[in-house]
């Protein structure tokens, strides 16, 4: 009888498997977005599933460098969905009048303040010095200045900030030209390998924990175009099941996960990627639960700059897929 019992169960998954396609049959293609650096990490073995053919949706993937590329690529509508720093999202929302949602928010805080040196205990410390960063306009930028000033420094007269390209920066703090910067993992952990009279002084994480906002230093997050959601919600239904996956399969196997990441060029080496992925912070956070962690750190942003958000809170469907 049970044998009986385990045969019908088997036909009846092998028929709604085979159904699927029928019922589900996934867009022509998905245009995905992602970051190098910690903000595209936990893509990686979804790009590798995606090439083995091993997804639902098939993925057309474009790698880029810098934030300012992706907003341009999605407000152009030459994107489906992407990965952008959280503030960047924001501000997209507002240029695009509500043009993007959030689909998950994939990485918590990863800035840190680098220092040839052993002067900087404190951010009160860093009051006079120079100090070289990424992310002009986008998240590094306006944690920072949030930060200095909750520590009562000016960040326009009380310190010179100077801004590079996460490259051009890392290089320069690995080969010793700088005394002080603030740079994301896995940058970190390039210049702290290439340069041991390096160190972290300040995780930017406990400094804005410090300062008692009640808000969630949360960085990254993919959004995906509005139009596109209305159109394809199984296929972003599948992505986010498919993302999910990827992000717990990065932050479980070392070793793969890092060769992965210097395989499509999100990290500059396995090596690299091997001592970064623990301290990227990865996250899965989706559904109703993406404006109670994310909404308070943007409206910190928006006190602080309403630049830093394009100018105004995004509405509630900024939070929502709307299914």
């Amino acid at each position: 009888m049970k044998s009986s019992f385990k045969k019908i169960a088997l036909v009846l998954t092998l028929a709604v498997l085979a159904a699927l396609p029928v019922f589900c049959s996934p867009a022509s293609e998905v245009r995905l977005g992602v970051l190098k650096g910690p903000t595209g990490i936990g893509a990686s073995y979804l790009l590798s599933q995606s090439e083995e053919g091993a997804t639902f949706n098939k993925y057309s993937v474009t790698l880029l460098a810098e934030a300012t590329d992706m907003i341009a690529q999605v407000a152009a509508g030459q994107l489906d969905i992407a990965a952008l720093p959280t503030n960047a999202a924001a501000s997209l929302y507002n240029k695009t009048n509500g043009g993007v949602r959030i689909a998950a928010l994939n990485t918590a805080g990863v800035l840190y303040v680098l220092e040839k040196g052993n002067t900087v205990k404190s951010v009160s410390d860093l009051k006079g010095r120079t100090i070289y960063a990424v992310g002009q306009g986008s998240n590094p930028e306006y944690v920072l200045r949030y930060i200095l000033s909750g520590n009562g420094i000016d960040p326009d007269k009380d310190v010179e900030i100077v801004f590079l390209d996460s490259a051009e920066l890392t290089t320069k703090a690995a080969t010793g030209s700088i005394d002080i910067c603030m740079l994301p993992v896995p940058a970190v952990t390039t210049v702290l390998i290439k340069n041991q009279d390096m160190h972290i002084a300040l995780d930017m994480t406990a400094e804005w924990d410090r300062l008692g906002t009640g808000s969630i230093l949360t960085m990254g997050c993919v959004v995906v175009r509005t139009e596109f959601l209305k159109e394809h919600p199984a296929e972003v239904r599948m992505f986010l099941s498919e993302y999910e996956r990827s992000i717990d399969f990065m932050k479980a196997n070392g070793d793969l996960a890092s060769e992965l990441c210097a395989k499509y060029g999100i990290v500059p080496s396995a090596a690299v990627a091997k001592k970064a992925i623990p301290d990227c912070n990865l996250i899965f956070v989706s559904g109703e639960q993406i404006k109670a962690s994310l909404e308070g750190y943007l409206k910190v942003l928006y006190d602080a700059n309403p630049k830093a958000v394009g100018g105004k809170l995004p509405g509630d469907d900024f939070y929502s897929l709307e299914f």
